[in-house]
């Protein structure tokens, strides 16, 4: 019995973990680039709503799955005019990034579901099953052959730490980060699309939950490096598991079950824990927030 709990609460650390891990390999690509993404979980809402819109209309995940990852693009873009061209403020211009997904998303789904708090059921037929896993592994050993195998990856890294060097070696920094910042926002929108057509059979407005910024932790306690940070999506990922699992459990000597806001805090407050112990330790990219 008890290797059989073991068994799905590994299996359950693999499903929480992959939609986190497409979000923390996004913000590896815009911020190995220079670029602050705090815009993640307005990424991870977008591409959440819109897979689930595109699904229920065509019947396929994967149209579903492309249409966040062309909404992400979208709506990156807009972040890239705002902070790459238009120098804005890369925290201010990405809270303002998640806020017009908080609050859009309802107001649109209101008008094509009816309702602004959730969308209809999708069928199971017209879900995920075990594909994203793949994908998420695949997308893991892309960033770091790409970031540490490819000349583009390695201007990359340039442009997050020397990107005066790079300019004057004949690259344009901006063009670069505006891509990078765009393939960001495509991957961290994938990511969404799986927490509504996998994880979920349906879009839940604020479904998010902060997982953007788990991301960001998990970037940062895997000091911008793919694999490491694949690690502590998996951590943040066994975390969430595990808090499913104890919701209704009883400990020894007690009488009645643990209160439920405080076994779902488990994944928030590993967040927590890890930004305090590793931040310090972390050395982030030279030229990360700063304009080019």
């Amino acid at each position: 019995m008890t290797w059989e709990i073991l068994l799905q609460i590994l299996a359950s650390t693999a499903r929480m973990s992959i939609p986190l891990l497409f979000a923390a390999m996004a913000g590896i690509i815009a911020e190995r680039s220079g670029v602050i993404n705090i815009a993640l979980e307005g990424f991870i809402l977008f591409g959440a709503f819109f897979a689930a819109l595109v699904t229920l209309s065509s019947g396929s995940p994967w149209v579903g799955l492309v249409a966040a990852m062309l909404a992400g693009s979208l709506v990156a873009t807009l972040y890239a005019i705002l902070v790459v061209w238009l120098r804005a403020d890369q925290i201010v211009a990405g809270t303002a990034i998640n806020l017009l997904a908080f609050g859009s998303t309802p107001l649109i789904g209101k008008i094509a579901f009816g309702s602004g708090g959730s969308s209809p059921a999708i069928e199971l037929a017209d879900r995920f099953q075990y594909e994203p896993i793949i994908l998420g592994i695949l997308l893991v050993v892309i960033v770091h052959l790409w970031l540490h195998r490819t000349t583009s990856g390695l201007w990359l890294q340039f442009a997050g730490e020397h990107p005066e060097a790079l300019e004057c070696a004949g690259v344009k920094v901006r063009r670069l980060r505006t891509i990078a910042v765009i393939v960001s926002g495509a991957t961290a929108a994938a990511g969404g699309a799986l927490l509504s057509i996998w994880l979920s059979s349906s879009f839940a407005r604020g479904m998010s939950a902060g997982r953007g910024f788990m991301a960001l932790a998990a970037v940062v306690f895997g000091r911008w490096m793919p694999i490491p940070t694949a690690l502590a999506c998996l951590l943040f990922g066994f975390t969430d598991a595990l808090q499913m699992r104890l919701q209704g459990a009883t400990l020894p000597r007690m009488t009645e079950p643990l209160p439920v806001q405080v076994i779902q805090v488990l994944p928030y407050l590993a967040t927590i824990v890890v930004l305090a112990a590793f931040v310090g330790r972390a050395y982030a990219p030279r030229a990360l927030g700063r304009p080019a």
